[in-house]
């Protein structure tokens, strides 16, 4: 006899507000009788609604795995199983993306459909690592799930004290701002290291992230511990005439008020007839005045990499952004990309031997000293790297409130 739909007071609360909720997903996975997952889903929502309740998390963990990997399973065994047997395990199955997130609609429904006989249907494209998340999954469902996963070309993300899932912006695929291959990049370093992704034998997890320029839509600067970031040597390039069309379009008021006043070392100013001066040498790729002008401006000509290491969450020291270790690589031949490589693979060895069990390389960093760990990758010493990052990568939320009520009105506004 099918379950009832579990009464949730507190999780209830969670859909009052002005932002979509996880909750609305779950019930609506619970309320498709037709799937085979309602039920599952139903005693779900009833063991978080009495988590909620008793302020406990009863989830704990265990050993669940597939043949001839040693990561990549996130098992999940419930320690109130008899109140809610049908949820009893709901493991997560890791699943490494392709570079640049690039997937087919038919892709995406193989995978949906994959999931509908094994898992929850559940699933989040992407978790932090970037890997696709397939949430809830009984044991004896695991293998079969993988083995599906697998034969569509998919490999197993990483877990564990060893290299992680690593993730690239979509970059030279769609975006003018990107300043190397970024994909490529991706793929030739984790080519190297899936022994250390299916197998983790580190101290402590390693991130490896891609992003075509400071925008940095890997989030890399915040979360990889080698980040790698495109950027240009010399000049960005000004297309003048377009520089006008800009000014015409938004007055000289609002260039002044997008642009000029806003580049964080002053480096722009707006001549008299309207073209742009530029003084390159403050100029430090902050990427706000390419991004508003996108015709106007692109970056210089001469583009390759920066290198950071050490972004990281808050673990035994508080939340740290990347540090630069080599502030320009270009990233044009085999050989630089082979260089990108034996980087890594030396860093990589650095970590293993020197890093405390469960300690993040921007701890280690912190504790042997920048210099030590410069010189443990055979790296030159330049006035470009900062002695101290940031340690809040946080923005700030004024006016989010107002952009709620926008997205509001406009869907308000479809709806009609």
């Amino acid at each position: 006899m099918p379950r009832k739909m579990p009464e949730t007071p507190l999780l209830d609360q969670l859909e009052s507000g002005p932002w979509p909720s996880f909750v609305s997903g779950l019930k609506r996975l619970a309320q498709a009788e037709d799937k085979p997952y309602a039920d599952y889903m139903k005693s779900l929502l009833g063991q978080l609604e009495h988590s909620y309740q008793t302020r406990k998390g009863y989830w704990k963990g265990g050993t669940v795995g597939v043949f001839g990997y040693g990561a990549g399973i996130i098992p999940r065994f419930s320690e109130v199983a008899d109140k809610f047997p049908e949820s009893s395990e709901f493991h997560t199955i890791r699943i490494m993306p392709a570079p640049g997130m690039h997937y087919t609609t038919e892709l995406l429904r193989q995978m949906c459909d994959i999931w509908e006989r094994h898992g929850s249907g559940l699933v989040a494209f992407h978790g932090q690592s970037g890997d696709i998340m397939f949430q809830g999954c009984t044991t004896e469902k695991v293998q079969p799930a993988w083995d599906e996963f697998n034969a569509l070309g998919f490999d197993m993300g990483g877990a564990g004290a060893g290299v992680r899932t690593s993730v690239s912006c979509v970059g030279a695929a769609r975006c003018e701002q990107s300043c190397y291959d970024e994909a490529r990049a991706m793929r030739s370093v984790l080519n190297n290291f899936l022994d250390d992704i299916h197998r983790p034998s580190l101290p402590y997890k390693m991130k490896f992230k891609f992003a075509g320029c400071a925008n940095d839509c890997a989030n890399a600067t915040q979360r990889a511990d080698f980040a790698v970031i495109g950027t240009w040597k010399g000049d960005m390039q000004v297309d003048q005439a377009e520089v006008v069309n800009f000014v015409k379009k938004v007055g000289r008021k609002g260039m002044i008020d997008q642009v000029i006043r806003l580049c964080p070392t002053n480096a722009l100013s707006l001549n008299d007839d309207d073209t742009l001066d530029v003084d390159n040498k403050s100029c430090v790729r902050c990427m706000h005045c390419l991004n508003v002008m996108t015709k106007a401006l692109t970056p210089g000509t001469e583009r390759g990499i920066c290198i950071l290491a050490g972004g990281k969450r808050t673990l035994k020291i508080g939340d740290l952004l990347g540090t630069v270790i080599v502030p320009f690589m270009k990233m044009e031949s085999d050989e630089d990309y082979e260089a990108l490589v034996d980087l890594c693979q030396r860093m990589l060895d650095f970590f293993a031997e020197n890093a405390l069990e469960h300690e993040r390389l921007g701890e280690m960093i912190d504790r042997i000293g920048l210099v030590a760990f410069l010189e443990g990758l055979e790296l030159d010493l330049d006035p470009n790297m900062v002695s101290h990052p940031r340690t809040n990568p946080y923005v700030r939320m004024d006016g989010w409130d107002e952009e709620v009520r926008k997205w509001q009105s406009r869907k308000a506004e479809a709806a009609e």
